[in-house]
């Protein structure tokens, strides 16, 4: 996982719309990215829902909030719109997980990323991170 303190990699990912997002397009706030194994799956389904919840509370501290998991920007808005999320939804589907793996969420054996948060702060540096043990656990919110 990475490491705060860190600079926070780069990215150009497709949200649920297909319009590409870079981590630029947050400079100056801070942003809380949750990754996630898969849209669809009830832990995934449950633990982006916890989120929609607390989204009020996590732009009370000027923080926005983006899901990344690799399936594509179809799926991802097909399942946001089913959860009803008001939140971005990022598609690391090509090239599969690299994203995921530069901030150290990917699970290689299993294709997905790991359940992980990672906060990345005004000046471009991660100001903490958290992975669950097993994909198996949603972090708290």
């Amino acid at each position: 996982m990475i490491e705060p303190g860190s600079r926070a990699p780069g990215f150009r990912l497709a949200d649920h719309d297909g319009r590409a997002v870079t981590l630029d397009d947050f400079a100056g706030r801070r942003l809380l990215m949750a990754f996630y194994p898969l849209d669809f799956s009830a832990v995934c389904t449950d633990q982006l829902s916890i989120y929609q919840e607390v989204l009020g509370e996590i732009e009370a501290r000027d923080a926005a909030l983006v899901g990344i998991s690799v399936d594509s920007a179809a799926c991802h808005a097909a399942f946001r719109e089913k959860l009803g999320l008001t939140f971005p939804l990022l598609a690391d589907f090509h090239p599969k997980g690299r994203v995921c793996e530069a901030y150290g969420a990917y699970v290689e054996d299993w294709g997905h990323s790991n359940r992980s948060l990672v906060l990345v702060e005004p000046d471009g540096t991660v100001g903490w991170s958290h992975a669950t043990p097993t994909p198996l656990e949603i972090p708290g919110a």
